[in-house]
């Protein structure tokens, strides 16, 4: 598979740069990543940017709110936004360009999550935050100039693992409704064995070894990764929200991704997939990436677009997109 220019170039400071997590300790991995990540020289413009804590279901729950710049004067969509790295690093500040794009794209309140870390942390307490800050954001949509009606749970990598739980949990728990689940190359199951992962184990930026340990961090108990709740693509997939699945073709997680975007299909859910066949993992952090300026506002118009066609709990009456 042909692999695009500006990646190619940038890959072996990638490949050289990223620490052997696998090598580590949760908490030596975490501090290794940290010192590698150099903020923006300017941040993107955007309407205003609020920390806070929010209450959750084992305490409080740091967020970052992003408001788009030109209000519309009606309330805006709301997007629940969960940041990759393995489960066990990166947080708010990692993810800040990203979610700003998504929050001037969409033109929508965009609400990023610092969930609990593994190990400290294991499953499911990432996912429970996570599901916890969507209950909150239905709850204070008048507050947020929100829209209930237009929740979008959204992440990249494991992010994209916890916002595909977080539609699940949504579904059978009973609410909030979820408009749109926006899955980023998304961590859906714990296969090592899978075709992407025997094609792209090394070399391609995010390796085997490396997505074996965060499973061994995050879910250690290996009967637990049956679960749906830890690996989406052993649910019962009828009756989720449309999904919006991204997939970069140089990824382990590409054949997972692909393969939980026809698994929603084949139970009647709306789906856009788009792969990005020269594409590594976490290409759409990568600013610099043509790439990923692409991707992102192709994320955003797909948001936009199913926000639109699809009103909550009529996603069975549309037409596939």
């Amino acid at each position: 598979m042909k692999v695009d220019p500006e990646v190619a170039a940038l890959l072996p400071v990638l490949n050289t740069g990223f620490p052997a997590v696998e090598t580590m300790s949760g908490p030596e991995a975490r501090a290794a990543v940290r010192s590698r990540y150099t903020p923006p020289l300017q941040a993107r413009r955007i309407g205003s940017v609020q920390d806070r804590s929010i209450p959750g279901p084992h305490g409080r729950i740091p967020v970052r709110i992003y408001r788009p710049e030109a209000p519309s004067g009606v309330p805006a969509p709301m997007v629940v936004f969960a940041h990759g790295g393995g489960f066990v690093f990166c947080d708010l500040d990692t993810h800040d360009d990203l979610c700003r794009s998504l929050s001037a794209g969409i033109g929508a309140v965009v609400i990023s999550v610092d969930y609990r870390l593994a190990p400290e942390s294991p499953w499911p307490a990432a996912a429970d935050d996570m599901y916890g800050a969507v209950c909150w954001a239905a709850r204070c949509a008048d507050e947020l100039d929100g829209d209930a009606t237009k929740i979008v749970v959204a992440g990249d990598s494991a992010g994209g693992n916890l916002a595909a739980v977080t539609a699940l949990l949504a579904r059978d728990l009973g609410g909030p409704d979820v408009a749109c689940q926006a899955l980023l190359y998304p961590v859906i199951a714990a296969d090592f064995g899978t075709e992407s992962y025997l094609r792209f184990a090394t070399g391609f930026y995010n390796t085997r070894a490396a997505m074996e340990w965060y499973w061994d961090q995050y879910v250690p108990d290996t009967r637990d990764r049956a679960h749906p709740h830890a690996a989406p693509i052993h649910a019962d997939l009828c009756g989720l929200p449309p999904a919006v699945v991204f997939t970069a073709g140089l990824d382990p997680l590409n054949s997972e991704g692909e393969d939980y975007a026809e698994a929603l299909a084949a139970e009647g859910v709306p789906v856009v997939h788009r792969n990005y066949a020269g594409a590594i993992h976490g290409f759409m952090t990568m600013p610099s990436l043509t790439l990923a300026v692409t991707a992102r506002r192709q994320v955003c118009e797909d948001i936009r677009t199913v926000l639109d066609r699809y009103p909550v709990r009529s996603w069975w009456m549309s037409k596939p997109l």
